[in-house]
């Protein structure tokens, strides 16, 4: 496992010379993201923005973090108040086991005022046969006043299904772990808690492989509200039942993870891969180099 830097602020994550993902931080963006996420089959399970809105959902950025409302600003749209912006990388870390990236972001709104330092960890595991698991893992710290995360479906994190995979375009699934299935209707998984929600369709000709967002259960709202939806989008939500403050010199840890796969594995075997994520240890993540 590799880290790889490269040019216009962008960093690839690799197993054996071949990309995973790469994370994009350059000045100029609204928000870091991680763009593409490679499935074993060699293609992107997530793409930038809508499949029939790209300009109205230009903040899709295949998977990226953000809040709707915080203090009042808009880090959801790109034509929002608020900005994420790329303050510097704390640490590259390649190792045969994993590899990772710590950055340092702040969340600026309006009067170019920060409300927030974030530090973020992105960690790519290795697992069989060519699939492999993601934890970001983010810090949250106000030093000054209290910051609140306003009531919302949107944010924190958000990912964007590859077209083929959604159920709309390419008749995919969505299911999670309350046994729940696509979006709509009573039994439909759209903004219900659940400890993991999974989305998996064809991604080339037959091939089924799909991407699954687990919610760690050390996380404040556990398990989380999930807004899901038939046209390739889902995202677990922070602040769904209601705001959440940080007072000041507290620190907010949040953990998610993305286990990208073959097929479409069973309720059985995607709850065992989420106890496994469950079980994994929370540490302060680093302020130097």
């Amino acid at each position: 496992m590799q880290v790889i830097p490269l040019p216009y602020h962008q960093a690839s994550i690799q197993r054996d010379g071949r990309e995973l993902t790469r994370y994009h931080f350059g000045p100029s963006l609204r928000r870091p993201f991680l763009f593409p996420i490679i499935g074993p089959s060699g293609r992107s399970l997530t793409r930038m923005g809508h499949p029939h809105d790209p300009v109205g959902h230009s903040h899709h950025n295949s998977v990226w973090i953000t809040h709707h409302k915080v203090n009042g600003d808009n880090f959801w749209a790109d034509r929002g108040e608020g900005q994420i912006l790329h303050r510097r990388l704390v640490r590259y870390t390649d190792t045969d086991q994993s590899a990772s990236i710590i950055s340092l972001n702040a969340w600026v709104g309006r009067n170019n005022q920060t409300h927030l330092m974030e530090r973020r960890r992105v960690e790519v595991t290795p697992l069989p046969d060519d699939e492999w698991l993601m934890t970001i893992d983010v810090q949250f710290e106000s030093k000054k006043k209290p910051v609140t995360f306003e009531k919302t479906a949107f944010g924190v994190i958000g990912v964007r299904i590859a077209k083929t995979i959604g159920i709309h375009d390419g008749g995919g699934m969505i299911r999670n772990s309350e046994g729940k299935v696509n979006e709509k209707g009573e039994n439909g998984a759209f903004r219900k808690p659940a400890r993991w929600v999974d989305y998996s369709g064809p991604i080339v000709g037959k091939t089924i492989e799909g991407i699954t967002l687990l919610d760690h259960p050390s996380n404040p709202n556990h398990p989380a509200h999930f807004h899901v939806r038939g046209d390739g989008w889902m995202g677990a939500s922070l602040s769904f039942a209601k705001a959440i403050t940080l007072k000041p010199k507290e620190l907010l840890r949040l953990r998610y993870g993305l286990y990208i796969h073959r097929g479409a594995p069973t309720r059985k075997a995607l709850e065992a891969r989420w106890k496994k994520f469950a079980e994994s240890k929370i540490e302060d993540l680093p302020t130097t180099r």
